[in-house]
């Protein structure tokens, strides 16, 4: 009876905070980000001093752990961590240059990305105690496995983790993906398909760009076709390198606990294997301290790099010519689809990779359908370096930079020849 009540009230709880939204002084969003907004209004004179202090503790940390040598990524993400707390640093007590202080540079990092992702993660791992450690993830899998695993090659578990993204957060989808893969219930392979195929950025976020491109009165429209499009390309980059040949081992060579694959019987199953997991979790104090540890060294992870890789992107996209470049190799493909303003897309679509905003202030005098295309390419590509490649690396999936800049390609691409002829069609 008790494992019965822990399933249906933890889980209850942790439904509520990351996928039901409610209004809130004329806001509809999840609870979690009310949560975190209300922290935002309530503390905002401290919070820059909470976000330095993790930077802080985030860069010490490799060479707390004497880990910071390990090999050549951690070397030098680990001399970037030291860097973001210096930028960090500057902007707080407001020491450097003038295009520093730029409303869409260090401002632009620390007040939209560093503050709210310091928040989110900590405090959305609390509530990911209550979602995935009673049996709701192994229930909700059971069903899910028809759809998942032919489609995309993962567990039904794992539908978990991308309606969390979509909904919620890139961020909160990493955290459960790591703490699902550590547990032994995710191979390599199936933990890097999800990581990089499923954690885009959350609706919220999606607002954002609709509002920045005009794009609200067709919102329903850009957000299912952003949803499909997002999905079908993640089908198609788990069949072609490097996905397809990642490791079907797990975390550190453990035995693992595969999802057996049900034929009949579904409820009765998906039944037992829920209250199993429920009777072997750990009591819900252990259960949270646990998860708030392992969110507390991610953020750590996270925000030094966003710091620093984000401004160097911000930097090299608007003082050099190296994303007019990298737009090139875009091109043939949004010529291809007859986009309006070709090149101006196709560097739109190159600039993506520094950070997923940036698409959409290239080209907010575009045509609408090279708006569109544009809108949707920047969440679909799902790979980008101010925010979701550092958090990728602060999690213990072996993915290395080279992978997730190929795979960041491959979404692209794909992404545009996807969404164009939608957009024609729809517009």
């Amino acid at each position: 009876m008790l494992n019965v009540v822990k399933f249906f009230i933890f889980s209850a709880i942790g439904i509520f905070v990351f996928f039901i939204p409610i209004t809130l002084n004329g806001k509809s969003s999840i609870m979690l980000d009310h949560i975190v907004s209300y922290i935002q209004t309530a503390a905002s004179g401290a919070l820059p001093y909470y976000a330095l202090l993790v930077i802080l503790l985030g860069a010490v940390y490799p060479f707390y752990t004497k880990t910071w040598n390990k090999d050549k990524v951690t070397f030098v993400f680990s001399i970037l961590k030291v860097f973001g707390f210096i930028t960090g640093a500057m902007l707080v007590f407001n020491i450097g240059p003038k295009w520093f202080f730029a409303p869409d540079m260090a401002p632009f990092l620390f007040n939209k990305l560093v503050i709210s992702v310091g928040l989110l993660v900590p405090i959305g791992s609390v509530f990911l105690a209550l979602l995935v450690g009673y049996g709701l993830l192994e229930f909700v899998g059971i069903f899910m496995q028809p759809v998942m695993r032919p489609v995309w090659k993962t567990p039904g578990r794992s539908a978990i983790d991308a309606v969390a993204s979509f909904v919620g957060s890139y961020s909160i989808g990493l955290l459960i993906t790591n703490r699902v893969f550590k547990e032994g219930k995710y191979t390599i392979k199936e933990a890097a398909i999800i990581a990089t195929g499923f954690s885009t950025v959350s609706a919220t976020f999606m607002i954002v760009v609709a509002k920045t491109l005009d794009l609200m009165n067709i919102w329903n429209a850009y957000f299912w076709v952003t949803f499909v499009v997002t999905f079908i390309v993640t089908a198609i980059t788990v069949r072609i390198w490097p996905l397809s040949k990642m490791s079907d081992s797990y975390y550190e060579d453990m035995e693992g606990a595969p999802e057996v694959i049900i034929k009949k019987d579904r409820v009765k199953t998906a039944w037992k294997e829920a209250m199993d997991t429920a009777n072997g979790a750990p009591t819900l104090g252990k259960n949270i301290w646990d998860n708030l540890k392992d969110g507390l060294i991610m953020t750590m992870g996270i925000l030094p790099s966003i710091m620093s890789v984000g401004l160097l992107g911000l930097i090299l996209a608007e003082f050099t010519p190296v994303f007019d470049w990298l737009g090139y190799i875009f091109y043939p493909f949004a010529k291809l689809v007859q986009l309006p303003d070709a090149m101006l897309a196709s560097k739109a679509s190159a600039v993506g990779i520094a950070e997923m905003f940036l698409p959409a202030l290239l080209v907010t005098k575009a045509a609408l359908v090279t708006k569109f295309v544009i809108a949707v390419v920047s969440v679909s590509s799902i790979i980008f370096f101010s925010a979701v490649v550092p958090c990728i690396l602060s999690t213990e999936i072996p993915l290395t930079v080279g992978k997730l800049v190929i795979i960041w390609f491959e979404r692209v691409v794909l992404t545009i020849l996807l969404a164009a002829p939608l957009a024609y069609l729809i517009l």
